[in-house]
């Protein structure tokens, strides 16, 4: 994690607080395992960096404390870097989710349709990474096999869909790359992060017939879903080939990279060393630490931050030079 670059001192690291969402699906992990320290229950979502209008990410330390995520970046939007197409506000939303059931069978769309008909809105892609799973924990991932609308439309006024769809197994530290356009539901027993376009466009094709808390059944989208969907079959996922590079104090190895974004994991372990680990971000790029196990600190000029489990850090682009140390798992997000 260690590089070179110019100091800018007013490009310190701070921690983020995150909003929450209380969909019916969702347990209270997050709470309890995860630090949030939300007053949701359930509490299904903790988007832990966002700046979405939705729900946005407060920030907690340094001297933009109190201040929201959309207005700190409004005021610097230096922080954001040099990356193409990263311009004006975070291109990325970064979530927690607890998946006590079943998730709506749902489709995102793409960049393309997204401008065109959501008012100039991003589209969305995601990766997931797997925190935790039931022994009998399963995603869906797109169809079976080739399909077109008008089969779908049937399926659905049939409530034949389920039959069609890809149920994939899921364990502890897998890896998903969701494409915009792809069928898809994270099952129940499920606990993941999600790395996401900043983007809440979600079209619900099924969900199990549910009501909300006054009864009422949720909102499906089926026009606009059979608009985007992704008919032919998805080759069943394979979990990506997976390096894990050791230098003094950590080990990182890539999980996912595409067009909006970069995630590695970082296993830190700076006890067994008498060195910190060196990092700083580069110029083209902010860089999000999100904790995922463990504890640490992060030092800086005359300043510290400490983080557990459940702890996100935003660290905006050219940073100035910090020491972490600790034993703690880590993904690091960048564009």
């Amino acid at each position: 994690m260690s590089m070179t670059n110019r100091n800018t001192p007013s490009n310190k690291p701070f921690l983020l607080s995150p909003a929450g969402k209380d969909y019916l699906w969702g347990g209270n992990r997050l709470n309890e395992e995860y630090n949030q320290n939300i007053p949701l229950s359930p509490l299904a979502e903790s988007w832990v960096c966002s700046t979405h209008p939705d729900g946005f990410s407060m920030v907690i330390s340094g001297i933009h404390k109190g201040k929201s995520l959309p207005e700190v970046i409004q005021e610097n939007p230096n922080y954001l870097g040099t990356h193409p197409g990263v311009f004006h506000d975070i291109p990325i939303l970064i979530k927690f989710i607890d998946a006590k059931e079943d998730l709506s069978l749902q489709v995102h769309p793409d960049d393309d349709y997204a401008k065109t008909n959501e008012n100039g809105q991003l589209g969305k892609t995601e990766l997931w990474y797997i925190l935790d799973a039931t022994e009998e924990a399963s995603i869906i991932y797109g169809f079976e096999r080739d399909t077109d609308r008008n089969q779908v439309l049937d399926n659905l006024q049939h409530n034949t869909l389920m039959n069609h769809v890809q149920r994939i197994k899921v364990v502890k530290d897998d890896v998903f790359f969701i494409p915009a356009g792809t069928i898809h539901a994270g099952g129940a027993g499920t606990l993941f992060a999600e790395i996401q376009e900043n983007s809440n466009l979600v079209y619900r094709v099924y969900d199990y017939d549910r009501v909300d808390t006054n009864g009422q059944a949720r909102e499906l989208h089926i026009d606009k879903a059979l608009d985007v969907l992704n008919y032919q079959s998805s080759a069943s996922p394979r979990q990506p080939m997976r390096l894990l590079k050791y230098e003094m104090g950590y080990a990182s190895e890539l999980l996912g990279r595409c067009k909006y974004f970069e995630v590695h994991r970082i296993l830190l372990n700076t006890p067994l060393y008498e060195n910190v680990v060196s990092f700083q971000s580069q110029s083209n790029s902010f860089v999000v630490l999100l904790c995922i196990d463990g504890s640490g600190k992060i030092e800086f000029e005359n300043e510290s931050i400490t983080f557990q489990k459940g702890s996100c850090i935003f660290i905006p682009a050219d940073s100035i030079e910090m020491h972490i140390t600790g034993k703690a798992e880590l993904l690091k997000v960048s564009c």
